[in-house]
């Protein structure tokens, strides 16, 4: 009987679970995102608010699946506009291939608990849609309501649907400590560690705080592009405690890091391809059936 080694079951991943892409700029806003994205094997395309939900939505599915191999997509939804139903979020899923929902609570200007999104959450944990709440940016619009991008909102949504998988995007910026505290109570909250390279002191404490708070193993790795790389993210992850590497200030194991940057976020969301997965498999078993005749015909020439 044939058994694969672990080291063949298990393999990293390196997942970029937040990236945009500018259609308005046409073929060079989708040939920077080609680019970016063979830094990493998968990147998470999601959806903006630049335009109706539908328009936004069939655009970003076009686009990822002209590359299945290398991204995955997440629609738009506004529970206070959209239709919110199973039989309408179906063809979300059915239809367009797109694996999951990112709501703009901030930037839309809707509670994250609001009776419509609670429906919407059901509906989508039904059809075992994740979803990415967009609440937090670097500077936020003026018109945004910034008190509904407190990542503590989502506590009451994550005890309600217990089956739903939320990711909260930026780590909650600037709500850090509230991200650290949801993530670390419920099972299916995560945090997208999203850093600026350029932010050093904020990309201390951001990880810092993670590794303190016991959640490393609940952190995505993302790049938030086009406002960053993943290339350049990741470098500044791995290179984390040469940052402030002339003061006595507490580190973070290489290895915790390094296994934010490796995890599998499309497993870990459940909206990873199966067959993929078979497909690998199946080509890593022919793998070893070829190198045990191979050692076999050693053995016997020997």
């Amino acid at each position: 009987m044939l058994i694969l080694s672990h080291r063949l079951r298990v393999r990293e991943m390196i997942v970029d679970c937040h990236t945009h892409i500018d259609f308005e700029a046409d073929d060079v806003g989708t040939s920077a995102h080609l680019e970016a994205a063979e830094t990493v094997d998968v990147c998470i395309v999601l959806a903006t608010t630049d335009g109706p939900s539908e328009k936004v939505n069939k655009k970003v599915a076009e686009y990822v699946n002209k590359h299945k191999e290398k991204m995955v997509g997440f629609g738009v939804v506004e529970p206070a506009k959209d239709k919110i139903s199973v039989s309408n979020l179906k063809p979300l899923k059915e239809k367009l291939g797109l694996k999951g929902a990112v709501l703009y609570c901030s930037a839309c200007g809707f509670h994250p608990s609001h009776s419509r999104a609670m429906r919407f959450y059901e509906s989508a944990q039904e059809l075992e849609l994740p979803v990415f709440f967009h609440n937090a940016e670097p500077v936020p619009e003026r018109q945004a309501v910034l008190e509904y991008a407190q990542p503590y909102l989502l506590d009451e949504v994550a005890r309600a649907f217990g089956g739903l998988k939320i990711i909260i995007g930026n780590m909650g910026m600037p709500f850090l400590e509230q991200t650290l505290s949801v993530v670390a109570k419920h099972d299916n909250v995560y945090a997208d560690l999203t850093i600026r390279p350029g932010s050093v002191w904020q990309t201390y404490n951001t990880v810092v705080a993670a590794n303190e708070h016991g959640v490393m193993d609940k952190l995505l790795f993302g790049s938030g592009f086009p406002a960053g790389s993943a290339g350049e993210c990741i470098e500044t992850l791995l290179g984390f405690n040469m940052l402030l590497a002339d003061t006595n200030l507490p580190t973070v194991p290489r290895g915790n890091i390094k296994n934010v940057i490796e995890r599998d976020t499309l497993e870990l969301l459940g909206i990873k391809d199966k067959s993929s997965d078979a497909e690998e498999l199946k080509i890593e078993s022919t793998k070893e059936r070829r190198k045990e005749k191979t050692d076999e015909h050693k053995s016997i020439s020997a």
